[in-house]
């Protein structure tokens, strides 16, 4: 703003004062001035009278008479525009307050619905301990676990032999064509122990196979391959128990033993994979093909050419190819599929085969892979860096080899490993293996770092001819806790005690690498074990115990039994030890544990 105008506004804003003060109005001529030389001051104050439009005008440049902006020379229609706009504002902000509170009552009507109406899917109650029982039965060294129900908890199959079924289902041997006794397949619910499903399945004794690919019109499903003596070849619905197919196995009645049944690849193109079934025919070894999807003979009897194949075990190798690999005099020996499938059916066949395999085996049918320190006894596939890697257990020594070339990465020489290994995690995230070196009162048990062969633990547990396997499960440290069988006191095979060997209470006892030097013992069991599994039964929730106990032989029945035992989330390894309660034909408990203050040790599932 210039001089001259702030001049004239003084100048009127003294007169109006005036003016006010007097009573009077001055008026005086536009554009008149008056001098006047106010008190105290230096300098001469003009006052310009004028009109109150002017005024107006001045002090509000911008404004026009009818209150309109000024148009500009380059929008002359803007401020028209801004003024036809101007009365839609309001309107529209009520259109998006309303839309606003809307939205608003529609999100809290919906959480409404959701939290107080719409009921909440049940989590079934597992329990942490039951126990069913079979009378005048035996019972076979099987047990698997598949979610069978689909509650997300996994569920147990077995296998026992006895004449009828359980109560809940009225079936017999003779309604699926067998003689009594006949054995039965039974599934049972991991949350509560009750029967899901049994049916009869075999004559006597079986080899399973469960979770197979079953293609059933357009679903997927999964059953259990059941081959039994003398001639029996079924497959089993694993969710419903129902037959899905039923066909004569081909082989002769007096097989004296079914050595292995192993799942293979799609060969027939049915969309299911296919089944090899080793068998011992007099003094060899007999193969036969059969589909998955339909449970026929592929192509005619082939021959391994060997007299034993007792632990025989399906290897893929890095090229694709698959080879049996099975236990000769002092060497490991090995057979393509891929020239028994060709053999079988006189065509070719989709499988691969591995050059560097090939002349390995010296372009002969089967033959020995390598050398062995010793007899062979155990073979089994561990991790290994670039695929599996195969651990061979000889009477002298454990040896790792590559599962490539077959070469030896590591050698522990021991001598008295009668059992299979048992795989861990000694370390978070690397591997290990426990070896159970000797039997009896001598027996010692030793975890070896998988990736050199060297010793991490070790421990002298005397343990029971009857004894169940090992077995180790996976902890949320990335760790695992392991789990071993041995004697309840050293003092029942001493000379001072009466009491026999077999006679003596099996101890189960835990060990978790956080706390190398405590061994937690769970439980004292008396009856016959004949098959022992460490299950995680909800992951991240509870693992359990489950056990087959009957009489030891096929030929004496008794009282069948399976149990499920779940380990605490929390066990206290320190403070005061756990009280162990017999596990009798009357007590179905196994485990009893005091307070303690101090010394927890969380063993939680893994997420």
């Amino acid at each position: 703003m210039s001089w001259s105008s702030r001049a004239r506004i003084c100048a009127w804003a003294d007169m109006m004062a005036g003016a006010r003060a007097a009573g009077t109005a001055a008026t005086a001529p536009l554009g008149a001035a008056a001098a006047t030389k106010r008190p105290g001051a230096e300098l001469w104050d003009v006052h310009v009278t004028m009109d109150s439009k002017d005024l107006e005008a001045e002090i509000h440049p911008l404004r026009n008479e009818d209150k309109r902006l000024p148009e500009t020379p380059g929008n002359p229609g803007h401020a028209d525009e801004k003024l036809k706009s101007s009365p839609r504002q309001p309107r529209l902000s009520r259109c998006r307050t309303v839309v606003f509170f809307l939205s608003l009552f529609v999100c809290l009507f919906v959480v409404f619905v959701v939290s107080f109406i719409i009921p909440c899917p049940e989590r079934p109650v597992s329990q942490g301990m039951w126990r069913i029982d079979y009378s005048a039965a035996v019972t076979y060294d099987f047990l698997a676990t598949e979610d069978i129900n689909r509650d997300r908890i996994q569920d147990v199959l077995f296998l026992y032999k006895n004449a009828n079924g359980s109560n809940n289902f009225n079936l017999s041997c003779t309604d699926e064509g067998f003689s009594s006794p006949c054995t039965f397949v039974a599934a049972v619910s991991g949350a509560s122990g009750s029967v899901l499903w049994e049916r009869p399945a075999a004559q006597d004794g079986a080899l399973v196979r469960c979770s197979v690919p079953q293609t059933q019109g357009s679903r997927m499903s999964s059953a259990c391959i059941l081959v039994g003596r003398p001639s029996s070849f079924v497959a089993v619905d694993l969710f419903t128990g129902e037959t899905l197919w039923s066909q004569p196995p081909g082989f002769d009645r007096n097989t004296s033993d079914l050595s292995s049944l192993l799942q293979l690849p799609d060969v027939d193109a049915d969309g299911a994979p296919d089944l090899l079934l080793l068998a011992q025919e007099d003094k060899e070894v007999s193969s036969y093909l059969y589909s998955g999807s339909t449970g026929r003979q592929i192509g005619h009897r082939g021959s391994l050419g060997v007299g034993g194949t007792a632990g025989s075990l399906l290897h893929v190798t890095r090229a694709g190819a698959h080879y049996i690999l099975f236990p000769c005099p002092s060497s490991l020996c090995g057979c393509s599929v891929k020239g028994l499938h060709e053999a079988a059916t006189g065509g070719a066949s989709p499988l691969r085969r591995d050059l560097l395999w090939e002349r390995m085996l010296n372009t002969t049918p089967h033959g020995p892979l390598g050398r062995s320190p010793g007899a062979l006894r155990h073979l089994t596939h561990v991790p290994g860096k670039a695929g599996e890697d195969l651990l061979l257990v000889t009477s002298e020594a454990c040896v790792l080899l590559d599962g490539q070339d077959l070469t030896p990465r590591w050698t522990f020489r021991t001598a008295q490993v009668f059992r299979k290994p048992i795989l861990g995690h000694y370390k978070p995230d690397t591997p290990a293996v426990v070896i159970e070196n000797g039997t009896g009162t001598n027996r010692q048990i030793l975890l070896l770092d998988l990736g050199s062969g060297a010793i991490l633990w070790n421990q002298a547990l005397p343990g029971l001819p009857g004894d169940p396997q090992s077995a180790s499960l996976p902890t949320a440290d990335h760790r695992s806790a392991f789990f071993f069988w041995g004697l309840h006191e050293l003092s029942e095979l001493s000379g001072t005690n009466q009491t026999r060997p077999q006679d003596a209470q099996h101890s189960l006892y835990m060990f978790h690498p956080t706390l190398p030097g405590v061994l937690l013992e769970l439980a004292n069991i008396s009856a016959n074990i004949v098959s022992f599994q460490a299950v995680l039964f909800e992951p991240s929730r509870h693992a359990a115990c489950v056990l087959l106990m009957g009489p030891a032989g096929p030929d004496t029945p008794g009282t069948v039994s399976v149990a499920k035992h779940k380990v605490p989330g929390r066990l206290l390894v320190l403070g005061r030890p756990l009280r162990s309660v017999p596990l009798t034909q009357d007590s179905p408990s196994c485990l009893a544990m005091p307070q303690a203050r101090r010394g927890a040790v969380g063993l939680s599932v893994p997420r």
